[in-house]
Formats: C-alpha cells, structure tokens, sequence
C-alpha cells in the first residue's frame, strides 16, 4: 500500500563504490519525499541494514565486486518485507535483468539514464508499478515474441480463454507490481491459494516465472504496463 504522502519514501542504498552511494545519497535527499536511511556495499551489511531500518525501497546495483546483488535478493526481501526492490546497474545483460525481476525486483534502471528517471522508478515502484523504461520494455517483449515464433504452440487466445475469472484478477494485480501477500488480502484469499492460482496460470499459458507472465500480461493486455 502506497505511503501517506506526509510520510517520505524510505530508501536503502547497496553498492560497493563509496563515491556512488555518495551521490546517489545527494540526489536523492534533494527530492522532496525522499529519504536515504541506510548504505551498505556488500551482502552482510545490506542484509543488516534492511533488517533494521525495513525500507520501503531498496536500490540495489548488480555488480558488488566479488559478490552479485542477485545471490541475495531474495535475503533482502525476507530481511524487509514491505521493501520493494529497484536493480541500479550498469550490466547491460538482460538474462541478469530477467533474473531479478523473477527474484522479486520491481524495476530496472540503467546507470546510463538521467537522475529524473531514477526519481520517477522510485515514485511508480512505490505506488506499486513495476518499472522498466521503455528501451527494455520492447527489448524484452521483442525477445518474447521472437522466442514463441519458434515454437509451435497453440492460438494465445486459446490459452487465455482457459483462465478463471480469478486467475485472470491474480494476473492483473501481478502486472501491478502486487506482492503475494497484498495480493491475498485484496481477493480475500490466503497465500498458499494465490500460489495455487499462479502455478495454474503458468501452466495454463506456458510460462515459467513472475517476469515472463508480467510481459506475457502487458503484451496481451491483462494488465496495463507501467506509464
């Protein structure tokens, strides 16, 4: 649920370059709303930090050395459970982006790209979208369609006209960026039966994690994508 908005978002920062967690600090604590309650630069100390201070967003770069953000993704969310997970980075493999949103990340914002961006992921990530900028929207949706062109499978519509009516609502608040938990206190359900609904859509339409369905979701109008 999104913050009061006299209340500030509460953001930890995870990278491995003091110089960068030094200006991304400056950056962010210039923006009203916003607040740095915590910087870490390897696996223990984020894992610390997050369990003691339980952001509501945690900015995590992928490359920490001798240590990727990835292997610990999942600890972060277990450490702060409210958190949301945006993935700051300069890796441009898009196999490691598809890996963290199935981990549970909610955006991707390349290092490249302007602060007003990185601003505006904070904003919709916490609003409950999940983010990614238009470049790897059609990046990825282009590599979905491309790789289903190669297999022969049935008629989508075929596949989607098999979903439940509240398979078809779990579908649309995943595409909003929607935790498990939240998702069953909306549909009043409890989480093992969204879990349920979730293992049925996958093998209904044939994908194999959150991050697939999310875009299989946008490309097929299930759920709106983020603006």
């Amino acid at each position: 649920m999104p913050k009061p908005l006299t209340e500030p978002i509460r953001i930890l920062l995870i990278d491995d370059h003091a110089i960068v967690l030094a200006g991304l600090r400056m950056l962010i604590e210039s923006k009203a709303g916003l607040k740095v309650v915590g910087e870490a630069g390897n696996r223990a100390d984020a894992l610390a930090v997050a369990a003691r201070e339980q952001p509501d967003i945690i900015l995590l770069d992928l490359d920490l050395g001798r240590e990727s953000g990835l292997d610990f993704l999942p600890e972060l969310l277990s450490a702060a459970r409210e958190a949301r997970v945006i993935i700051l980075t300069g890796v441009r493999d898009s196999q490691a982006h598809h890996r963290a949103v199935s981990l549970g990340a909610m955006g991707v914002v390349p290092k490249e790209k302007a602060a007003e961006v990185l601003i505006k992921a904070f904003e919709k990530v916490q609003a409950g979208e999940v983010w990614l900028d238009r470049s790897m929207m059609a990046k990825v949706l282009a590599e979905m369609s491309s790789a289903r062109a190669n297999k022969k499978i049935d008629p989508e519509e075929a596949k989607i006209a098999t979903l439940t009516k509240r398979e078809r609502e779990v579908i649309t608040l995943v595409g909003e960026g929607i935790k498990n938990k939240q998702i069953a206190n909306r549909l009043f359900i409890s989480e093992i039966t969204v879990r349920h609904h979730l293992t049925s859509i996958f093998s209904k339409l044939n994908l194999s994690d959150r991050f697939d369905l999310i875009i299989y979701a946008y490309r097929h109008g299930l759920a709106n994508p983020p603006r």
